[in-house]
């Protein structure tokens, strides 16, 4: 069964194409087609893999030529002020933060395709590129979708889990705390007050758990993603993670403080690993486990993306080329194109391998000792205290907001 060939067939049917495509985004059940030939033709033009017309109103479309919205608008099964209820529900929700490019979007990739009874929730500023569209029309389900989330502001996180909590999910099972930034120049500041790397690194991700808490299924599994540049001794060619205290690196002085922010990032991914060890010794396991992931050097994510434009040509377009050579020469082959580190991050939050797993560093899916400085209690403990004041104001316990 051919397509319409006049020009006011194909506007309507470009129109009923149109309709029919914001309905399955929006999870409309709409019932499949019978004829293969109208169904690749439909596929093809509006890029619906399952859910197209029935046949029924197939044969009028092609025939009618002023068939146009009438039969969405009408039709009970796919009316857009009623959506319908899944076949299947589901029964957790998976958060990924900066799960919508690089690392984190892989890492969403996987979990969605592995455990389709879950949400997976992708949270990153923006969504440009449709991060979440993409991975339903890729697997051909609907289990993937976005919410804002900006982890420079205070302000919007908060606003952000009081949205969360009006969707009305279902318990959270995992938290993949992936997001982060690099700002390799100046210092900076958020809005806030805060240094940048400091707030959105660390600091953001320690307000969003908490005030998501009430929604935690027991047993939550908490993913922090680390860096090998944590560490001085795996010689990453990051400058040494240096930690003085919560509240310096927090707002460091302008006039003192170094002028490389890659040290500012090395030191960020040392907070990560530090706080994961803080909840851990605070935390019972049958409540919450935490353990930390070091994903490799990963060329071509958008960690790069404060960089000059033409360090961020030759981290986007070139050294992704080169990663089976670097493999051979750099940081004892831990370098990876972000699909790998992306399935690695998914196995380590979410596998049954990985289950009961209690303050352990990764690297890809190998247990390795964190840094020295990770394990000091008193560093521990002096940015757990600042953070739980910074983050609840004194008013409340952490991990249980009022």
């Amino acid at each position: 069964m051919p397509l319409p060939n006049s020009t006011e067939n194909a506007i309507n049917l470009a129109a009923v194409l149109s309709a029919l495509k914001t309905l399955a985004y929006q999870n409309y059940q709409v019932p499949a087609v019978h004829d293969e030939e109208l169904y690749k033709s439909i596929n093809k033009y509006s890029g619906i893999k399952y859910c197209s017309l029935p046949i029924e109103v197939a044969t009028r479309l092609v025939h009618t030529p002023r068939f146009v919205l009438s039969f969405v608008e009408t039709r009970s099964a796919i009316k857009p002020e009623k959506k319908l209820k899944r076949t299947m529900a589901f029964t957790h929700t998976v958060i990924v933060t900066g799960g919508t490019v690089g690392l984190g979007y892989y890492a969403a990739l996987n979990i969605a395709k592995a455990y389709p009874q879950y949400l997976v929730v992708l949270s990153s500023r923006t969504d440009r590129e449709s991060a979440a569209q993409k991975i339903n029309s890729t697997l051909g389900q609907d289990n993937v979708t976005f919410l804002a989330l900006d982890l420079s502001s205070i302000a919007k996180v908060k606003k952000y889990a009081k949205e969360y909590s009006s969707k009305k999910f279902p318990p959270i099972i995992a938290l993949l705390l992936n997001a982060g930034l690099q700002f390799p120049n100046e210092v900076t500041f958020t809005a806030d007050g805060f240094e940048s790397t400091f707030q959105v690194n660390h600091l953001g991700h320690a307000i969003l758990l908490h005030h998501l808490s009430p929604h935690f299924a027991p047993g939550v599994r908490v993913t922090l993603t680390a860096s090998g540049t944590h560490d001085p001794a795996q010689k990453s060619g990051m400058p040494d993670a240096i930690y003085t205290s919560a509240a310096d690196l927090a707002r460091p002085d302008p006039k003192t403080v170094t002028k490389d922010g890659r040290q500012r990032y090395s030191t960020s991914k040392l907070l990560n690993v530090m706080f994961g060890y803080a909840l851990v010794r605070r935390i019972p396991s049958e409540q919450m486990t935490v353990n930390s992931f070091d994903p490799g050097l990963m060329p071509g994510t958008g960690l790069a993306r404060e960089y000059s434009s033409f360090m961020r040509f030759i981290w986007n377009h070139v050294l992704p080329h080169l990663v089976p050579v670097l493999k051979l020469l750099v940081m004892d082959g831990n370098i990876h194109l972000p699909a790998e580190s992306g399935a690695n991050l998914a196995w380590v939050a979410l596998s049954k391998e990985t289950a009961g797993k209690n303050g352990v560093y990764y690297s890809g899916k190998k247990e390795i000792p964190s840094s020295i400085d990770s394990h000091i209690v008193e560093k521990q403990d002096d940015l757990w205290d600042w953070t739980v004041k910074e983050v609840t104001g004194g008013e409340e316990e952490y991990l249980s907001p009022k």
